[in-house]
């Protein structure tokens, strides 16, 4: 059952919770949201045991808009799901919500751990090249209003083919990745964009709560590179891999490693 809190800038965010015991908070990545990706699925997954909070974050699904959208009021929604879920929580980020569960780490908004699956920082000059010259087209697209093109940069961006990208413009799921396209702008300024994603070692350094970094064993070896680096900077850090799995990760098995994390206390 969906249910609603007031961020601090009087934004209303949707959440749902299932479950009962400690309580866990899925962010998700790019485009996705309840409906439309995997954190309903991980908290389904989690609801034995734990509490398991998935939300929209603003600008999808149910959610209030990006009105005024600075990295700040995302961090400000997620200490409001805190809030509710209690005063502390663990936080799991998928993708480049683990870019934005990193930030909110470091807030004190009471998250007691927080674990992160393959977020996309750039680890060489060429990926923050790349991924500089994206956010600045990207954003383009936006503002003209395309956001037809907008999808379409990034599914060409993460290495969607174009002949599977062109087969999606036809499918009855595109209206739904154009109605959040504004938040792709939005996700680049969570992975510091402007930067080109760089992994923010300085704020991984800072963090005083345990992290935990996953990634597929099929994923690009770009995405476990950037785990890889990440859990090297985030201080008192667990690396581990999830043999099979690819960025669209089972929520089947990452349930059972992220509840393995949180019993640690």
């Amino acid at each position: 059952m969906t249910e609603f809190v007031t961020s601090a800038d009087g934004t209303r965010i949707a959440y749902q919770v299932v479950g009962e015991g400690p309580a866990v908070v899925i962010v998700d990545g790019a485009i996705c949201h309840r409906a439309f990706g995997p954190s309903t699925g991980i908290a389904d997954q989690l609801a034995d045991g734990h509490r398991a909070f998935s939300y929209d974050r603003r600008g999808r699904g149910e959610s209030g808009p990006l009105d005024g959208y600075a990295a700040e009021r995302e961090i400000e929604d997620l200490a409001a799901i805190v809030a509710v879920a209690g005063g502390s929580a663990t936080l799991l980020g998928l993708s480049s919500g683990g870019a934005l569960a990193l930030r909110a780490a470091g807030a004190g908004i009471g998250v007691e751990r927080v674990a992160v699956y393959e977020p996309p920082f750039s680890t060489s000059d060429e990926q923050r090249a790349r991924f500089t010259d994206y956010r600045t087209d990207v954003a383009q697209d936006i503002a003209a209003g395309e956001r037809g093109a907008a999808v379409a940069r990034f599914m060409a961006f993460v290495g969607m083919p174009e002949p599977m990208i062109d087969g999606m413009r036809n499918s009855p799921v595109w209206p739904v990745f154009e109605s959040v396209a504004p938040t792709l702008v939005t996700d680049t300024e969570a992975l510091d964009g402007e930067g080109g994603a760089p992994v923010p070692t300085e704020r991984l350094a800072a963090l005083t709560v345990p992290v935990l970094v996953l990634d597929g064993g099929l994923s690009p070896e770009m995405l476990r590179d950037a785990a890889r680096a990440t859990a090297a900077a985030a201080a008192g850090s667990e690396y581990r891999t999830l043999e099979g799995q690819t960025h669209e990760v089972a929520p089947e098995v990452l349930a059972p490693v992220l509840a393995e994390f949180v019993a640690k206390g």
